[in-house]
């Protein structure tokens, strides 16, 4: 039983009530409880602090220690507690109350509400909750969860998480990491039946770490929303948490989320985002990787064949990672299962060697001299084909088995063969982990202390043979190793810390891929690592994943976008679903890279994306789903498209997807297409898809957009607010580039929108700006573009002259739609500059 303090307070008399009724109100300015003794506030709640609370029914109370004490002694169910009034984040009568709106019923007494403090100026609140009994794993109800929409990302297999949407507490999947839901802002100056978009109130709820545990959330039958913490080894043990999930809430989601990880960056320490983060230079260019188009048998010769063949068709590649297979691996030889296992399940694969197999020494022969191996290649192909950067990959344990401790030259890393212990989440939603090869035959381990030895001595044999980074995939493998080494959020953050340093004493720039990492052990714990994959695969050979991947990549980066930038993984040109996969990657901000097997090539398609210098023209930030699509699933309820955002230097861009008819299958643990002929779905697009327009527009902007599509070809100048119509059949997409109209002294309206033939047009938009002289009525248009091809931009008027370079040339207008064309030529490796000028009497 909660009760009030006996010491260092001041008591006022007032009409006490029974203990079940009090109130801990936390203020923000300190942890230190107010115990409020009187009326239930059911009704009150919408009232300022002042009108609840007299100055008779306050006990002040500074004892804080006493409080976590009385808190973790707490066992009646029926106990309210409140957070600080003025974060808008409060339990009450039993209900977790944000903004007003109840978002939790049933609140358990046992559960803790602490107010956000420190630097940060960020308001929000902490959840935790605590139980009699320590164990290194726990499970505490929050609350009924009932009639509120959501969107959250959760792990459907060890490595990936994916996206549920729901509005019950049922509907939360196990293994979830990020949870965002809408409610309504609850006022007192309005009346309910008034709220519109306008008042929507989003709350975040992040699952963190703390000390040696995890958390995570999840549902069940009662609607409830459940806590889990696990610290991932038996011997490490607790009786719950006081900050396991972080709560923030607000009227912009995007803004929200982005606060909500600052908060928690200030309060844990651990990490940084990915605003802090090197960013590597492969971000702008465009890349190849040797997965898809040779798997493990990739060779020397199979690598000069891929970028030769990108470069003779115009879209040279500018860095290359060369995936799975240049390694020395062997399989085991002995086994410790019986025979009935042994012949169902492939036994490990596990590094012999630091160095590459001999398919990479020259001439595809065993050679002695490190110079006639690895490096001989690497060397080769940059110089033949103007490279510039080549990553390598590995696994974070080594290769899929770990190490082999007992092959020569692998002693010194005192290795052993541990074997993974999979999480209840996990195994509910990837049951095959049960019966994988490292589940069944275990993983070669280099001792914790040895980790820095292994990857510096890796890293710093791939960086002298000319190597620039690495992709480090299997990352969340840590956290099933736990056991003996102080549980799973300790192993990951050591081997985080050694990757890091490894890296970055041997591949400058921030050279490092995370892949397979999306559980939040290594999110909380990473540093530097500036790119992660967003989410599972590119399949070729797989119709039901084309469609959800879109999807997954786009609601994970909402998440994974706050800590590093994201990869939405490769693909292939010439694939059926090959334009799709490239339009996505245009506008998600991703690394643009391919995995073509040499001579099989759309260069229609990867023209789009790739300039003939190497260059792409990415957009700035991870692409998400735009406002109205958070709660939506675009992918199962047979009616809605998927609209993604993203801003350039001076435009925004939209990308539209029909993404129906293929998920995850909760029920069967895979990918399956759910309905085979799904209908046409239909939306709209608008300047407010774009939800930071305003940071890229003019100023005194009117809200007026020019909006070009990129498959249709049409320009339509829209005023604020308006929308444009837009159906599409599965698989099928379209780009919409969204200029701002600035509006010239002479009356007349101008909007860039950039080369036409590219998916991003406007990312070639480098500088715009307007002269204009009051005598002559005469507006001097500039504008710095990066690229060559034909470039467009929207005006009301046509203008009298052009110029590129200084150069007068011929251009095209048509007056019916204000579409403006010029032709840059091609110059490789400069921007080029063009000046249109406008007066008052042009006219089309």
């Amino acid at each position: 039983m909660l009760s009030p303090p006996t010491k260092s307070a001041a008591v006022f008399s007032g009409d006490l009530r029974p203990l079940h009724q009090t109130v801990a109100i936390f203020t923000p300015a300190s942890a230190h409880p107010l115990y409020y003794k009187g009326p239930k506030l059911a009704e009150s709640i919408r009232r300022p602090l002042s009108r609840i609370f007299s100055s008779s029914e306050i006990i002040a109370r500074t004892d804080n220690h006493s409080t976590k004490r009385a808190w973790e002694q707490t066992t009646d169910q029926s106990a309210t507690m409140v957070a600080p009034l003025t974060s808008e984040i409060s339990i009450l009568d039993g209900n977790l109350i944000v903004k007003g709106a109840v978002l939790l019923q049933d609140v358990p007494g046992n559960v803790m509400l602490t107010a956000s403090t420190g630097a940060s100026s960020i308001q929000g609140a902490f959840l935790g909750a605590s139980s009699l009994e320590s164990k290194s794993s726990h499970v505490f109800p929050l609350g009924v969860l009932k009639d509120i929409r959501f969107m959250c990302c959760f792990r459907f297999s060890l490595w990936w998480m994916t996206h549920r949407m729901g509005n019950s507490g049922k509907d939360v999947p196990m293994e979830t990491q990020f949870f965002l839901c809408e409610s309504k802002l609850v006022s007192s100056l309005m009346p309910e039946s008034t709220f519109n978009e306008d008042e929507t109130v989003y709350t975040v709820f992040l699952p963190l770490l703390e000390g040696s545990f995890r958390a995570s959330l999840q549902g069940n039958v009662n609607d409830q929303l459940e806590l889990c913490l696990e610290s991932g080894d038996a011997a490490v043990k607790g009786k719950g948490g006081l900050h396991s999930v972080f709560l923030h809430a607000g009227t912009d989601p995007f803004k929200v989320v982005g606060e909500a990880v600052q908060a928690v960056e200030m309060h844990l320490q651990t990490f940084r985002r990915r605003e802090k983060k090197e960013m590597p230079d492969i971000l702008n260019w465009f890349g190849w990787c040797t997965w898809d188009a040779f798997y493990t048998d990739v060779s020397a010769d199979g690598i000069r064949q891929g970028v030769k063949s990108l470069e003779d068709g115009g879209t040279p590649a500018r860095f290359i990672i060369i995936d799975d297979g240049w390694q020395s691996i062997a399989t085991d030889h002995q086994h410790q299962v019986d025979e009935e296992t042994f012949k169902q399940i492939p036994l490990a694969r596990r590094l012999t060697n630091i160095q590459e197999n001999y398919k990479f020494h020259k001439d595809g022969k065993r050679q002695e001299d490190p110079a006639l191996g690895l490096q001989h290649l690497v060397t080769d192909i940059k110089e033949k084909h103007k490279l510039k950067y080549v990553y390598a990959w590995h696994a974070i344990i080594g290769y899929w088995g770990g190490i082999n401790p007992e092959a020569a030259g692998m002693e010194h890393y005192e290795g052993k063969l541990e074997y993974p212990v999979h999480t209840e989440g996990v195994l509910n939603n990837d049951p095959a982990m049960k019966t994988d090869t490292i589940t069944v035959h275990g993983i070669g381990l280099a001792h914790s202390k040895k980790v820095f030895q292994f990857y510096n001595e890796l890293h710093s044999y791939l960086a002298a043979a000319g190597v620039d980074g690495v992709k480090v995939d299997i990352q969340n493998v840590l956290e099933t190793l736990g056991t003996g080494s102080g549980g799973r959020v300790s192993l990951t953050r050591h081997y985080q810390q050694a990757l890091e340093d490894s890296v970055g004493r041997n591949f400058p720039g921030n050279s490092c891929i995370a892949c397979m990492s999306h559980n939040t052990d290594g999110l909380y714990s990473i540093k530097k690592t500036a790119l992660v994959r967003a989410s599972d695969d590119f399949y070729p050979l797989k119709p039901a994943t084309h469609t959800t991947h879109i999807a997954a990549v786009a609601y994970n980066s909402i998440f994974l976008g706050e800590f590093m930038h994201t990869d939405w993984d490769t693909f292939q040109s010439a694939h059926p679903a090959g334009e799709y996969h490239a339009a996505a990657r245009a506008i998600g901000g991703s690394p643009v890279y391919v995995s073509d097997k040499p001579g099989c090539h759309d260069f229609n398609v990867i023209r789009k994306l790739v300039l003939p210098d190497g260059s792409v023209l990415r957009a700035q930030l991870p692409g998400r789903p735009t406002r109205d699509c958070l709660f939506i699933d675009p992918a199962r309820d047979g009616k809605s498209l998927l609209k993604i955002w993203n801003l350039n230097e001076l435009t925004g861009v939209v990308g539209v997807f029909n993404c129906q008819g293929s998920g995850w299958c909760k029920v069967d643990k895979k990918y399956m297409t759910h309905d085979s002929t799904p209908e046409a779905a239909s939306g709209s697009v608008g300047a407010r898809d774009v939800d930071s327009i305003q940071n890229v527009a003019p100023e005194k902007w009117n809200g007026d957009c020019a909006v070009y599509s990129h498959r249709g070809g049409e320009l339509v100048c829209l005023p604020k607010g308006a929308t444009l119509p837009i159906t599409l059949n599965v698989l099928e997409y379209e780009i919409f580039t969204i200029s701002p109209v600035k509006t010239l002294s002479t009356g007349s309206y101008f909007a860039p929108i950039g080369l036409l033939q590219m998916f991003n047009s406007g990312a070639a938009i480098l500088d715009f700006a307007v002269e204009s002289s009051v005598e002559t009525a005469l507006n001097m248009i500039r504008l710095k573009v990066h690229g060559c091809g034909e470039f467009g931009a929207y005006s009301s008027v046509k203008p009298q002259d052009c110029l590129v370079n200084t150069v007068h040339s011929t251009f095209s207008y048509d007056p019916l739609i204000g579409l403006l064309k010029v032709l840059l030529p091609g110059i490789e490796g400069f921007s080029q500059d063009i000046v249109f000028r406008v007066s008052r009497e042009d006219k089309a």
